[in-house]
Order: C-alpha cells, then structure tokens, then sequence
C-alpha cells in the first residue's frame, strides 16, 4: 500500500474548541501548499464557525473519502458525522463527547481500510470524555489500544529545533517516578531510534536522556535513580550499537548550544520535556505518535477554550502537523 499517495484524515476533537476554526484557516491561508486532507466533522459545525469569523472556506459533504482528492482545490472536503446539539464555542458540552470518539475510531477504520495515508487529530477535551467512560490519559494511550498495541507507543513533540520525548506523560509526579524503569527507558529509546531513521532520514541518531532529579543526581547526593536505573539502561543500549549518552541534568540541555549535540532528547516525566519545547516552538511544534502502525500527528496544545470564541486562532499549529504528517509517510516508504 503506497500511503503517500492517500489524502489525510483530520478528527473533528472538542466540538467546543478551536480545533474547527485552525482547520478552516489552515485550508483557506494555504490548501494550495498542503497535502489534500479531510475532515471527519459536523459539516453545519463547521459552517457555523465559518461564518462567525468569516472564515473563507467552502465546505463540502463527501459520501467516500476518495472524493478528498477531487474536491480538496475547491472546498474542504468533510466526511459527515452528527452532533446531538449544537455546540457553544468554549463550552464544552458532554452530550456532544461521543462524536468526539467516533471522529477518532472513523479516522482509524479509515486508514486501516488503506483509505487514508495518515491521521492528524484535533485537541480534544479529557475532562468531558472521562464523564462519558473514556479512561485513557489521551489520544497515544486510546490510538493503542483500538489498534492492540501491546508495548507503550511513544509521544514526540517535534519541531525544527527539538525533537523530545517524555518516558512518562499524563501521571501524577509521584507515579511518573514509579514508572521509570530500566526496561522503560530501553524500549521507549529503541522505537525512537527506529523512527528517527524511518520517519526524519536522520541516518544515526543522536539520543540524550536526562537524569530525574536536579543535576542528574549530583552522584546520588539529590537522588540515586540515575545511578540505578538511568544509567544502567544507557550502558544496556550503548551494547546495542544505539548513539546515546546521559544522564544529563536538565537544567543545562536544552539551550541552543546545547541543541547543537543531540537529534532527539527522552526526558523522565511529561513538564520536563514539554516545558522548553513548548517555550521554544509554542505555535508550530507538533505531537507525533510512535510505535502506532500508522502515522498521527496533532498540534502541540490543547482546545484553548478561552479564546474558542473569539475567532483569534492561528492555524499554524494544524499546518505543521498536516505537513509533518505528509512528510513522515513519504519518508517511511522510501526507508522501508
């Protein structure tokens, strides 16, 4: 199956958030720059949004997603989905929740059917999802588990200039920590290694690890996971011919020098790796999910329903996912 040559699918996400207005604005600055996509959504949602911030963008009801490629030039192409009530931007509405679920098991059929080449998800709301049963930390952990991936897929955020990883995402501190194992370490720099080679034609990667606690330990006098764990797990991978070094102290990694000397960075916990790329590339960095067999992407924030009404959002957020997207499918088939 040649992906490359499938459009995308995009997931409709918080009805409420600003996931339909960055969409809408991402086809009307620059359709003619990107990789032909849908959008699986409520089609009166999205010329609803449309309207309000008189955002230019024709849309257009597709019955198969294979009319993506016909009508992309023209209107954004919308493959229908329903919402039980009409959704008031920036306030979320849990009875519209499971059409937030379905977008996402569509988008996944779909491409596991060869229709589409890729998923790009919009932000979605954890909080109005859990109230429906939805018990997953976000999308990596659910995108898993509909497709019966047994080892943990990994979360990058990715974008010109940091490539990170966290080990740990959505737990409280305290089980982050319990969570840091040697095992974990080593299969979660392993799929990164993979996919750096696969997705980003980085031909030998160059992977940094940090240490846990402040300065990496200071040889165990602020904590000795680095001595016990980190560590250990880094001379394990070293033996597998797998360019890594660490544990470094996070402090000190992330500023431009020390960019220079790394391609990608696994971090212990979820702040410690999404703090400096978030204040590094807040607009345009992107989550990409590893491990998946299948290319996600989505924009690194979240449905920012405080501005969801105001018709104030930038679409540059979707855009370097859709192109990321494209770019991590064509690399794919060339490198298999």
């Amino acid at each position: 199956m040649k992906y490359n040559s499938l459009p995308l699918v995009l997931t409709m996400g918080e009805p409420s958030g600003i996931g339909g207005e960055i969409t809408l604005r991402a086809w009307s600055a620059n359709h003619q720059n990107l990789p032909p996509f849908c959008i699986i959504d409520c089609p009166k949602r999205l010329t609803y949004i449309a309207d309000k911030f008189d955002i230019n963008t024709p849309i257009k009801a597709i019955d198969k997603i294979s009319d993506t490629l016909e009508f992309f030039n023209k209107a954004l192409p919308v493959f229908p989905i329903a919402l039980k009530e009409k959704p008031k931007l920036g306030s979320v509405n849990p009875i519209n929740s499971p059409a937030t679920i379905l977008s996402i098991r569509k988008a996944v059929s779909l491409i596991q059917q060869g229709s589409v080449g890729g998923i790009v998800t919009n932000p979605i709301n954890k909080e109005a999802l859990y109230n429906t049963g939805f018990n997953f930390p976000g999308h990596t952990e659910y995108l898993a588990d509909i497709c019966g991936i047994k080892c943990q897929p990994v979360m990058m955020l990715s974008s010109n200039r940091l490539k990170v990883v966290p080990l740990t995402r959505h737990l409280s501190l305290k089980q982050a920590i319990e969570n840091i194992t040697i095992e974990s370490i080593i299969e979660t720099t392993i799929i990164l290694n993979r996919s750096l080679k696969k997705y980003f034609d980085i031909t030998s990667p160059r992977i940094a690890i940090t240490g846990l606690n402040p300065h990496a330990g200071e040889g165990g006098n602020m904590g000795t996971e680095e001595i016990f764990i980190i560590k250990p797990a880094i001379d394990k991978l070293i033996k597998l011919d797998i360019s890594v070094s660490g544990p470094y102290s996070a402090d000190t990694l992330f500023h431009t020098t020390a960019r220079k000397n790394y391609d990608a960075v696994i971090t212990m916990y979820h702040d410690q790796g999404l703090i400096p790329i978030k204040t590094i590339d807040f607009e345009t960095a992107v989550n990409i999910t590893l491990g998946l067999p299948f290319i996600r992407t989505s924009p690194d924030h979240g449905t920012a329903l405080d501005i969801a009404s105001l018709g104030i959002a930038s679409p540059n957020s979707i855009i370097s996912a859709i192109k990321l997207a494209k770019r991590a499918i064509k690399s794919s088939e060339l490198n298999n």
